[in-house]
């Protein structure tokens, strides 16, 4: 046997019991970055695991603060947090785990403030999340950038974990029936603006099924940073009344929407404080495709009162629609493109709701390029 089979345990090196799996290699996860996706329930979890692993660099992204029903649930908060944002609390209580781990708190929305190219650097991506738009958006922002992600939902006692590796497996719209887009679509109202009540909603959840599925999701996420075999799109499903266990296969669809790859990705010096009309200079584009849809302006079809909006989509409620004149119901003016000769190509990026370190979308007389905004990169990795 030479001096290199040889394994001595240090009592002083706290990952000691873990070196002892043969295939464990705590270098590798400690160069590691993981994306958490949700700070709520299963994201405190998810954090925790990933913090007494010894994940190097661990970035969290939630948009809300901490009330006082998150108190039964969330291993991470405590009652003096009530009112703090979610995700500076989950990161100061991830590193008091272990101060080895390096954690980037991102208070944001993931479909408007996350961009690709952080999904790009990240080695995988762990889903904490509560609708199927948020999940929707992971997976497509995952398969762009070919990374693997891992999917979470838990309710009352029950729940499910799923594992997702682009560009092979089936992935998460794949499993998507025409109901759960029925439900995606009650989120907007029909000029498609947001409908704040049912944004409201809570689903009911303990925190022992919280444990169970992140435990599950952080298990798979490790065996992915490992290089390990993986079912990937599949789902595991645990019925906590039943106390049964079960995996399911999602079929690959050969016309899923979310099946696209930006490739090749072109790192570029630029940034979104860069107008359109640089970007296209610079890259010899004709046209930015935007992947959020963007409000210009809203009309009434009875007084022709017309307001300039100018901003997603996503982020204008279903009151802001309403004439302030005579309170009728305008219509939407939306774009997803923005040319060259436009007005709008004189703005900065960033008021087109292109998120930092984003990659985008140029079309040219050749075909499209994609451009990943590179000077922005110290917004997630600062120096």
């Amino acid at each position: 046997m030479s001096d290199d089979d040889v394994l001595i345990l240090d009592d002083d090196d706290r990952y000691a019991r873990l070196r002892l799996i043969s295939w464990w290699r705590q270098e590798k996860l400690l160069a590691s970055k993981v994306l958490v996706v949700g700070a709520g329930a299963l994201g405190n979890e998810v954090l925790k695991n990933l913090a007494l692993l010894g994940v190097g660099h661990i970035f969290v992204i939630d948009m809300d603060t901490i009330d006082k029903s998150n108190l039964t649930r969330s291993v991470l908060f405590r009652a003096e947090d009530r009112g703090r944002r979610k995700v500076d609390v989950a990161a100061v209580r991830t590193r008091e785990l272990n101060p080895d781990v390096r954690v980037t708190p991102i208070h944001g929305d993931v479909m408007l403030d996350l961009g690709l190219g952080l999904f790009r650097d990240i080695d995988v991506t762990i889903g904490c999340l509560d609708n199927r738009e948020a999940r929707l958006f992971v997976n497509r922002a995952s398969w762009r950038v070919s990374k693997p992600w891992v999917d979470g939902a838990i309710q009352e006692i029950s729940g499910v974990a799923k594992v997702f590796v682009p560009p092979t497996s089936a992935c998460y719209e794949c499993a998507m029936t025409e109901a759960d887009y029925k439900l995606i679509n009650l989120r907007y109202s029909c000029p498609l603006l947001k409908r704040e009540d049912l944004l409201a909603g809570k689903v009911p959840t303990a925190p022992t099924i919280s444990s169970f599925i992140a435990g599950l999701q952080t298990q798979e996420a490790l065996k992915l940073l490992h290089g390990m075999e993986v079912q990937a799109g599949s789902a595991f499903i645990f019925n906590g009344v039943a106390n049964t266990f079960y995996t399911t296969k999602f079929p690959f669809r050969d016309d899923c929407l979310s099946h696209e790859t930006y490739d090749p990705v072109e790192p570029f010096p630029l940034s979104t404080n860069d107008t359109v009309a640089t970007l296209l200079e610079k890259v010899g584009g004709t046209a930015l495709e935007l992947d959020r849809d963007f409000l210009v302006g809203l009309t009434c079809p009875k007084c022709g009162d017309r307001r300039a909006i100018d901003r997603p989509l996503a982020t204008v409620a279903q009151a802001d629609a309403f004439c302030p004149k005579c309170r009728e119901m305008c219509a939407t003016e939306s774009i997803h493109r923005v040319d060259k000769s436009s007005a709008l190509a004189a703005r900065p990026l960033r008021d087109l709701a292109v998120p930092p370190y984003d990659i985008v979308r140029v079309q040219t007389a050749t075909g499209r390029r994609f451009i990943l905004l590179a000077n922005d990169r110290s917004h997630y990795f600062p120096t």
